[in-house]
């Protein structure tokens, strides 16, 4: 890490003792981040020029810490209800007619 980083020793000696300590907390934040980066792609991809990287940080943000369970299904509920999808969907292109 000193040659490769450019750390101080002392922030070095920290991180190492850290992951001694709790090893799998890098493996818990780097799953963490993966799937962090998939619902944001997933969240840009279903909303196209509406996606907003606002909305997608005040979604994981907001509602402070989740199970990446349940900050899926709040991305996915943002993606169902906003007037972008909807517009696109077959019932929010349905036209009411009265008989």
């Amino acid at each position: 890490m000193y040659q490769n980083t450019g750390m101080a020793k002392s922030d070095i000696i920290a991180e190492v003792e850290r992951y001694i300590v709790l090893p799998g907390q890098a493996t818990a934040y780097k799953i963490g981040m993966n799937k962090l980066l998939e619902l944001r792609e997933r969240m840009k991809l279903a909303l196209g020029p509406a996606y907003d990287i606002r909305d997608f940080h005040d979604i994981i943000l907001l509602n402070g810490p989740l199970p990446l369970s349940i900050v899926e299904s709040h991305i996915d509920r943002f993606i169902a209800a906003h007037p972008s999808v909807r517009s696109r969907s077959p019932e929010g292109s349905k036209t009411k007619t009265t008989h």
